[in-house]
């Protein structure tokens, strides 16, 4: 009789601990289920922008680290847009090259002299990124004169985005993917991949916030020096994939549910040394040109003392197009328009 007690004791015990397994076996898979494949692409909009935070001036600088994560998180807002807006995916990008030939002295700078030249729809068609971040600097100088908290966040959060964007060598072409030059996946490998591995060691000591006299002439420069880049972009790839062993090319690494493939590290070293810190160099550029935008936003409208500002209530036209946003964004599969990169799933 001991013994049947003490087996039966071994048994429900045994039966117990199998369950608990059981468990929690079950909750790490629904973890899973809710966590978004790709979110890691946006790994280098959100340290863009929270890094700029720390180039404020007093008078800035404790009103965006005290909400520093609202402008990390939101960064990568307009992508999901992309995904419920028809109109929102040329704000990310410019294809120079189906206009002009670098340095593009022939193509208009200002917006209605390029309408005049080429109509609206075909700007709309090829990207209108220089022009969409003078549009959200208008929009970030007026809520910083109403002190709005909510606006101010949000447009800061915006801009920082399309800046970025306007900093990276393959938003400035319609061979935005390498998809004319067999080199299919280079956007993501180039703008995601690289930071990802090596941001980490990136030297971020890049100096103070300026004010910008001309914000669309300095968007036009960096424009252009970003198609500048294009070239080394493309033709070193190109070079290291012909040397580099196939075999030593690719990894599989887990993103949630799925084994993705990856450019391994060590074919992105091989691809960054290159390009001599090209990546590196142009995130820098990013972080400083939102902190210059910033600043600049926040003297033109007066200096306004951030530590007074109000909460003003969205209007159902905002409310409603921040639901769309969501729902489109839960529910993706394609974005709407524009450049589409489904390595990352973002513009």
């Amino acid at each position: 009789m001991p013994f049947c007690i003490s087996y039966f004791k071994i048994k429900f015990s045994l039966y117990f601990h199998l369950m608990k397994l059981l468990r929690f076996l079950i909750v790490i898979f629904f973890l899973q289920q809710s966590l978004p494949a790709f979110c890691w692409g946006f790994w280098a909009h959100k340290r863009i922008n929270r890094i700029a935070v720390f180039l404020l001036p007093p008078g800035m600088i404790d009103f965006y680290k005290t909400n520093i994560e609202y402008v990390t998180e939101h960064a990568v807002d307009p992508d999901k847009r992309r995904y419920a807006m028809a109109d929102e995916a040329p704000r990310h990008y410019i294809d120079l090259d189906h206009f002009c030939v670098y340095p593009c002295d022939s193509f208009p700078r200002k917006w209605n002299d390029a309408v005049a030249k080429y109509s609206e729809d075909t700007l709309k068609a090829y990207g209108i990124v220089p022009w969409h971040i003078q549009t959200m600097m208008y929009r970030l100088t007026a809520a910083f004169r109403m002190r709005d908290k909510e606006r101010i966040l949000k447009a800061s959060s915006d801009i920082g985005h399309y800046i970025g964007d306007a900093t990276v060598p393959l938003h400035t072409t319609e061979n935005y993917n390498g998809q004319l030059t067999d080199q299919l996946g280079i956007h993501g490998f180039w703008e995601s991949r690289i930071p990802e591995l090596f941001a980490e060691d990136y030297d971020y000591f890049i100096g103070k916030a300026d004010f910008v006299n001309k914000p669309l002439d300095y968007t036009w420069k960096v424009v252009l020096q970003s198609h500048a880049a294009l070239d080394t972009v493309l033709k070193f790839e190109k070079e290291l994939s012909k040397t580099f062993p196939e075999d030593q090319k690719y990894v599989f690494e887990s993103r949630g549910r799925s084994m993705v493939r990856f450019y391994s590290e060590s074919y992105s070293k091989a691809y960054s040394k290159m390009m001599q810190g090209m990546v590196e160099r142009r995130m820098r550029i990013a972080i400083k040109m939102v902190a210059d935008f910033w600043y600049t936003a926040w003297m033109n409208a007066g200096q306004p003392n951030l530590n007074q500002t109000v909460f003003a209530l969205p209007t159902p036209e905002e409310l409603k197009e921040k639901d769309e946003e969501e729902k489109a964004w839960k529910t993706k599969g394609k974005p709407m328009h524009g450049h589409y990169h489904p390595e990352t799933g973002t513009e």
